[in-house]
């Protein structure tokens, strides 16, 4: 599914019908997008609901907000709030829903709309103030970080979040710059990044993951992951779907180590001489199919899918 945001920048939902079939919609059920974009992944679950159906959206983002108020103005059975998914067990509990959550879909990463307006700040690729905020109004800014920051901090979120092998490298060029002119632009930090990295990969450009990093760590995206696959856990009823789609390794692996601890039960938590049965640690969930991947033809229509992978999990008590 293919939308157009009021600015006129495009986004297409990554593996719609895919992620949406794997929620097994019924048609009265309670359902939750944790990530509502521009709302792809909702309008399909919400064709599916009957009238005595939900659907409760969240999103950081104010331009996915009044997106989402526009689709809630047009159809009541569906519901927008401004928060991270990693709160969605507290916004469940305020409407009384805790433990009837059909299913929970969580499509995480930054959106199209969001890398392609300069004015967000998030892509090297267009130049733009150096924000790289889901929600501008909260927490503070990348140039904000970058001004302040230690030398060791910012290596340590271009090596941890961004996975960046020459990350001390980078944020060395990083510290020398700032003490002359504070980075206020993405194309001058994207300069900066480029000319202190000395090995370029064959078809991406040097900046690219030191500008993960920052996005993730300005964003706390790993962090609100592992709090939203807890909540989803404790929201979901008997039965519930949760399905992850990931873009990059570090969410992916975050998604698929819960997923496995889950499903194995939790008795490898417990020291291994304690004279506890392992019979009694029954599984939480049962993985359902295989990681999933877009379609070639995807792929090919929307570069931006190749990454991604989705898992899907369902709650067995």
């Amino acid at each position: 599914m293919t939308t157009t945001t009021s600015s006129g920048f495009r986004h297409i939902t990554v593996l719609l019908d895919e992620a949406v079939e794997a929620l097994a919609v019924r048609p009265d059920g309670c359902y939750v997008d944790g990530t509502f974009g521009r709302g792809g992944h909702s309008r399909l679950i919400l064709q599916k609901l009957g009238p005595d159906g939900r659907l409760l959206g969240f999103d950081k983002d104010p331009l996915a907000i009044a997106t989402g108020e526009a689709l809630a103005a047009e159809d009541g059975r569906f519901v927008v709030v401004q928060r991270s998914f990693a709160e969605l067990g507290e916004a469940v509990a305020e409407r009384g829903d805790s433990g009837k959550v059909s299913g929970i879909l969580l499509d995480l990463g930054v959106s199209s709309p969001q890398l392609d307006d300069a004015e967000r700040g998030f892509s090297f690729m267009n130049d733009g103030p150096l924000d790289m905020r889901m929600d501008p109004s909260r927490g503070i800014s990348a140039a904000q970080f970058i001004a302040t920051a230690p030398e060791e901090e910012i290596a340590r979120v271009f090596k941890e979040y961004g996975e960046e092998r020459f990350a001390k490298r980078m944020a060395r060029a990083v510290v020398q710059r700032r003490e002359v002119t504070p980075f206020e632009r993405t194309a001058d930090l994207a300069e900066v990044l480029k000319v202190a990295n000395p090995a370029w990969e064959k078809g991406k450009n040097p900046a690219t993951r030191a500008f993960q990093g920052l996005r993730i760590h300005v964003n706390n995206e790993l962090a609100d992951l592992e709090r939203g696959l807890q909540a989803a856990m404790d929201v979901l009823e008997i039965g519930g779907r949760l399905v992850v789609i990931s873009f990059h390794s570090l969410e992916d692996r975050i998604v698929k180590l819960f997923m496995r601890r889950l499903e194995k039960g939790e008795a490898d938590k417990l020291p291994r001489n304690l004279p506890v049965r392992v019979e009694r640690f029954e599984p939480l969930i049962k993985t359902i199919g295989k990681a999933q991947f877009p379609s070639d033809a995807e792929q090919s229509a929307n570069p931006r899918s190749r990454s991604a992978v989705m898992r899907v999990a369902e709650k067995l008590r």
